[in-house]
């Protein structure tokens, strides 16, 4: 097919999302290099990223590009055999067993601190924030991190552990505020060595340790942004551990990203470059996993709050860019813009979804009202 032809194929795609090649809106793509248009056709959401990030294309405002084409649903008419191998790849092997479970650390949270610091808040909360009363990144994370500790019920003398605990801020502002003892378990050395002096003279345990090794009992359990790393292959078993480490009359709550539909995959171009082995669970998946464990006493959507966080962390990222430059590199820079807006995108066009659940093992006694 000659590259005028292609290119009249794409647009035909685009015109659906209100999208014009080498228009002249915000959300309009410029195109740099004309092997984009066989390379998206071929490679769907992969060739799309990975254009992006050799320089193929331009847009303004990825982020309003993004949520056009997914409330358009562009991303089903264009879907490669390639998309299909991570899925396959997911069937056939447990992605995120023990042996893989510290890949993502390596990966991900180990590239540098130094770009961590200046993205995210001062406690650095890698997760969506809660903007219900906020105005800022600062204030919409402290808000999440007190949401959390209030729907917990935590009070002095808990033992606390936190699944997937980053850096340490949200174990630092539990033990701080609410007088509590924390244990928290990361896949990444980086975190640890910055938790642990973060924390320092706090009663808090940052670990390297995968959370399917801990044998310990706990009053409160809270993950948060930690269950895109489970897989649907651990679902199950990762609530069963969290239920043999809950004591019987304690809370578990779980901070995820999901999805709308059922899936096993993850999208191609975030699981090779940003999160390698990660799945998004549907809300069928999760209710399937705690079946017969717990006891759903609270669910929480609020999926919008993700779209500014994200950014928020961009405008961070890119005001800082000159002080990570010379370490990172320009294509760097291309990637780490487009994994920022286009996922601000996804969120906005309401195709993922941001939940916390509150489970208890037996039913809490009583009426539970959720603080919101």
């Amino acid at each position: 097919m000659q590259a005028m032809q292609l290119k009249h194929r794409i647009q035909e795609l685009l015109d659906c999302a209100g999208v014009t090649i080498d228009g002249d809106r915000p959300w309009d793509i410029h195109i740099h290099d004309q092997r984009f248009y066989s390379r998206v056709l071929a490679e769907g959401s992969l060739g799309l990223g990975e254009a992006y990030m050799d320089g193929w294309w331009d847009c303004s405002a990825l982020d309003q590009f993004i949520d056009r084409i997914l409330r358009a649903e562009l991303d089903k008419q264009v879907n490669p055999k390639k998309d299909w191998l991570p899925i396959v790849k997911a069937r056939i092997l447990n992605l995120q067993n023990t042996s893989r479970a510290f890949e993502v650390g390596k990966h991900h949270y180990d590239i540098g601190n130094d770009l961590y610091e200046r993205m995210l808040d001062s406690r650095m909360v890698y997760s969506g924030g809660y903007w219900k009363e906020a105005q800022d990144l600062e204030s919409a994370q402290e808000a999440k991190l007190e949401l959390v500790c209030r729907k917990l019920g935590l009070e002095p003398g808990m033992r606390v552990l936190d699944i997937g605990c980053g850096w340490g801020g949200t174990a630092k502002f539990a033990a701080e505020r609410y007088g509590v003892e924390v244990v928290g378990v990361t896949v990444s050395q980086e975190q640890v060595s910055y938790g642990r002096t973060f924390c320092q003279g706090l009663p808090v345990d940052i670990r390297y340790q995968d959370y399917r090794s801990l044998n310990e009992k706990f009053d409160r359990i809270l993950s948060l942004g930690m269950f895109e790393h489970v897989g649907v292959k651990n679902y199950r078993r990762f609530m069963e551990q969290v239920r043999n480490l809950l004591v019987e009359d304690g809370f578990f709550l779980l901070h995820t990203i999901g999805r709308l539909q059922s899936g096993r995959g993850c999208e191609p171009w975030i699981s090779k470059y940003i999160f390698p082995n990660s799945m998004l669970p549907s809300a069928r998946q999760i209710c399937e996993a705690f079946e017969g464990l717990f006891v759903l006493e609270d669910w929480h959507s609020f999926g919008p709050d993700y779209d500014p966080t994200l950014l928020a962390w961009y405008d961070n990222f890119t005001n800082h860019w000159e002080e990570l430059r010379d370490t990172y590199g320009e294509r760097f820079y291309r990637m780490w813009t487009y994994y920022l807006l286009t996922c601000a995108g996804s969120f906005r066009a309401r195709s993922n979804q941001l939940w916390q659940l509150l489970l208890s093992p037996n039913g809490f006694q009583g009426r539970y009202d959720a603080p919101r």
